[in-house]
C-alpha cells in the first residue's frame, strides 16, 4: 500500500479574477488540507495550497523547481476538477481499530452475512451525502446497517443490501414482461 495514492481534495470553480479557486477537501478537518501537501494530480503535476478564506485557496504549481502561482481567472479555470493526491505512506495510520481510509475498501471481497460472494468493491463514491460502495452492479450506502463488518485483515466487507434493491437478476424484468 505504500505507493497507493489517496485523494485529498478537488479543485473547483474559480473565485474572482486573481487566480483563487474553490477547493473541496476530503480531510477530516478541511482546514488541515494544505498541511498534507505537496499534492500530485493525475498528470504528475505538483501543487501546494494556501487558504485565502473558507473553501477558497491560492494554488501554486511547482514546475522544474520554480513556484508558479495561479495569476488569473483563466489559469484558475484550467484547473477545475483537478484531483489532488498524496501517497498513502505520507498519511498517519488510522487511530482506532474500527477506523480506515475509504481507499482501503477498494478491492475487498464483498460477502453476505451468510458468506455468499457478492463481488469485489470496485469503487467508493462520496458525493458529500455519505459514502457508497460499488460492487459490480450493486451500489450500497456505506452505513453500519448495510456494511456491518469491515475486516481488512481478512480482505472482506459484509454487505446487507437494503430490501428495496435486493432484486434477483432478470426477476423484475421477467415479471413485468409476463403481465
Amino acid at each position: 500500500m505504500a505507493d497507493q495514492r489517496i485523494l485529498m481534495g478537488v479543485i473547483g470553480r474559480p473565485h474572482g479574477v486573481r487566480g483563487l479557486v474553490h477547493v473541496h477537501s476530503y480531510t477530516a478537518d478541511p482546514a488541515d488540507l494544505p498541511e498534507y501537501g505537496p499534492f500530485r494530480d493525475d498528470r504528475g503535476r505538483t501543487f501546494t495550497l494556501a487558504w485565502a478564506s473558507e473553501g477558497v485557496a491560492r494554488v501554486t504549481e511547482h514546475v522544474e523547481g520554480r513556484e508558479v502561482k495561479l495569476a488569473d481567472r483563466t489559469a484558475a479555470q484550467a484547473l477545475v476538477n483537478v484531483r489532488l493526491y498524496v501517497d498513502r505512506s505520507r498519511l498517519p495510520p488510522p487511530e482506532d481499530e474500527d477506523e480506515f481510509y475509504l481507499a482501503d475498501l477498494i478491492g475487498l471481497r464483498a460477502v453476505s452475512p451468510e458468506g455468499r460472494e457478492l463481488g469485489r468493491v470496485d469503487t467508493v463514491h462520496d458525493y458529500g451525502a455519505g459514502a457508497s460502495l460499488e460492487i459490480g452492479r450493486l451500489i450500497v450506502p456505506f452505513t453500519r446497517a448495510c456494511v456491518p463488518v469491515v475486516d481488512l485483515d481478512a480482505g472482506t466487507v459484509t454487505v446487507v443490501p437494503p430490501a428495496e434493491i435486493d432484486v434477483p437478476d432478470n426477476a423484475a424484468r421477467d415479471g413485468e414482461a409476463a403481465e
